[in-house]
């Protein structure tokens, strides 16, 4: 390891005790001791071509090339200086590493991390086939209903890979401006200037591939020409315009680098017909289309028995099928829709009439639908291969039920493996299901645009074609092994996880995904030991790999509540082969500077 480790941990007991903890150093597993031997033929030090053998055969780093394994080289042997204060090497072996230096050289997680660092998916596909890091109510700092507006959470959004931010616009009081903020509720708004401009500044420091802009409209008609203005003049040349013919695709994320697309509901005007507007019996519409008055009362008309939700007037989630009493009169509708605005609008936010079945259907104008979890859920119990089939050229956003106040999230996976591209989350909302989004969008260096799967795009003929719940055959199993971890004893303090002894460690390991791949395990207890050794191995069954997640949390044993020691979660099918240096996160997704796992991955 190299850290400079006492002999004994000390630590103070009941009446005032002292008692000391042994120490191990961490030494080299059996299994990579075995390895060496094979690549070496049984020697006790690896040449260069030697080492480039088993970077290429047993840790599966195809582009490596001979010149590489030099440079490697020169990286064992610094450490191997920077680790031992006197080394005695015979001149002809000065080049040549020991088993030590591997494992010294293997616990580094920037060279030889679980995954690649680079772009490696297509990225000239339409928008609609990947999956794309979405923020839901971006700009709240907090619970849904009483924190601040800010564009601070738009901006820590965006350094960390997230492409889709969501703005909700609303009048100001005086009907003269415009405001950001979570609607009818006691949140305080924050300017759109600023939010567009942390956009712009920030949208592409941590990816080059596009922003996206969902806006949930409640302008007046005199607004929106306002609004874009605002994002003309800020974005400038960054801004994309969409082509005003019926596109037949979504661009892709390749043709749309550094650029930002909005996508929202396409406004509509006043009635123009003078028997509904003079029919008292019916609503004022505003300029967005929708009726305050039935959206405030709750009132939905009498064919709103689908599932498909939009937020409403209120600020809180609302099925786009639950339409106002206007809304049967929408053939009778002339709409007007103020050409600057709509002009901006890339992907449309639109709703067709009927049932379920007709809500999804993928001829006509390319556009996107936004559910709610429930929704989906219900949906996908009878409509699932409809649900794959229209994400397979338009896109659905999925966001979180209304009652997540506190501004927790749902299980993504559920969105994804329906191919919904745009799974909202609040980034801000701690726990499980934001460690999944985290670990879905390290995949494909981070960029924040993952390819789906073929399963999700093939052609879809008929009901009996590929669902989810179905139970298909297992395609792989994944075989992860645990060997040690590392560097709570840096990261920690010392009485960290326990007053009175060394942290008791032990790790949970899930696959989360389809429902038939989904299973839990979990390692013994190591006592009273800063640098744990498990040696554990699990086996994985897997039907569709390409959609799922490994997560790993590490817990420290105790009495009451078990303390949390680091957490990761990894794409299935970006892990990279063989010995592995696996960081650790916190709670809130943020690296351990020294916290990593030392283990193995294979498949069979």
């Amino acid at each position: 390891m190299g850290n400079k480790m006492a002999t004994y941990n000390k630590y103070k007991s009941f009446l005032f005790f002292i008692k000391k903890y042994k120490v191990t150093e961490l030494v080299p597993p059996q299994e990579l001791k075995e390895v060496f031997s094979k690549f070496t033929g049984g020697g006790l030090y690896m040449s260069t071509e030697q080492l480039y053998q088993f970077l290429v055969e047993h840790q599966s780093e195809d582009n490596l090339t001979l010149s590489d394994s030099e440079k490697i080289v020169d990286k064992v042997l610094l450490l191997r200086r920077t680790h031992t204060e006197s080394v005695c090497v015979d001149q002809s072996r000065e080049r040549e590493i020991t088993l030590d230096d591997i494992f010294r050289f293997l616990l580094l997680d920037d060279f030889n991390g679980p995954l690649k660092n680079e772009v490696h998916h297509d990225m000239s596909a339409p928008l609609s086939h990947y999956f794309i890091y979405t923020g839901h109510n971006s700009y709240l700092t907090g619970n849904q209903l009483s924190s601040d507006c800010s564009e601070e959470p738009i901006i820590k959004a965006l350094q960390r890979g997230v492409r889709v931010i969501e703005l909700d616009l609303w009048p100001t009081s005086n009907k003269d401006d415009i405001k950001v903020v979570h609607g009818w509720t006691l949140t305080n708004p924050v300017s759109p200037i600023k939010c567009l401009e942390s956009i712009k500044k920030y949208g592409f420091v941590a990816s080059q591939y596009p922003v996206i802009i969902t806006i949930e409209d409640h302008l007046t008609k005199e607004l929106r020409p306002k609004f874009a203005e605002m994002a003309t003049q800020i974005f400038g040349e960054m801004l994309y315009y969409p082509q005003p013919n019926c596109l037949s695709e979504f661009p892709s994320p390749e043709s749309l680098k550094n650029r930002v697309i909005i996508s929202t509901k396409p406004p509509k005007e006043r009635f123009e017909s003078n028997r509904i507007k003079d029919n008292s019996n019916y609503p004022v519409m505003d300029g967005s289309g929708d009726s305050s008055s039935d959206e405030s009362s709750g009132k939905v008309s009498p064919d709103s028995t689908s599932e498909v939700e939009i937020k409403g007037a209120n600020g809180r989630d609302r099925d786009e099928g639950e339409t106002c009493a206007s809304c049967e009169c929408d053939k009778r509708l002339y709409q007007v829709c103020s050409p600057d605005y709509k002009s901006l609008i890339t992907i449309h936010n639109k709703k067709l009439k009927g049932s379920l079945k007709d809500k999804l259907k993928t001829d006509g104008e390319l556009r996107r639908l936004s559910w709610s979890e429930t929704t989906l859920e219900k949906a996908s119990e009878s409509h699932g291969t409809d649900i794959i089939r229209f994400t397979q050229k338009n896109i659905l956003r999925v966001y979180p039920r209304a009652t997540r106040v506190k501004s927790s999230n749902f299980k993504p996976h559920i969105g994804w493996m329906y191919g919904a591209q745009m799974v909202a989350f609040n980034m801000q909302g701690l726990g499980k299901s934001l460690w999944l989004m985290q670990g879905m969008f390290r995949a494909n260096g981070g960029c924040g645009y993952v390819k789906k799967p073929e399963i999700l795009m093939q052609k879809l003929q008929c009901d009996n074609d590929f669902v989810p719940t179905r139970i298909m055959p297992v395609k792989k199993t994944l075989k992860v092994k645990i060997y040690m971890g590392h560097g709570w004893s840096l990261d920690f303090s010392p009485t960290h996880f326990d007053m009175f002894s060394p942290p008791d460690f032990y790790i949970k390991v899930r696959i989360v995904g389809m429902p038939a791949d989904i299973a839990k395990k979990k390692t013994k207890v190591i006592t009273d030991n800063w640098f744990p050794v498990w040696d554990e191995e699990f086996e994985f069954p897997l039907t569709v790999p390409e959609i799922a997640l490994l997560q790993i949390q590490v817990k420290d044993k105790d009495q009451g509540k078990d303390d949390f020691a680091g957490q990761t979660c990894l794409p299935v099918s970006e892990l990279k082969l063989g010995f592995r240096s696996v960081p650790l996160y916190n709670e809130k997704g943020e690296q351990f500077k020294s916290v990593k796992l030392l283990m193995r991955f294979q498949f069979e």
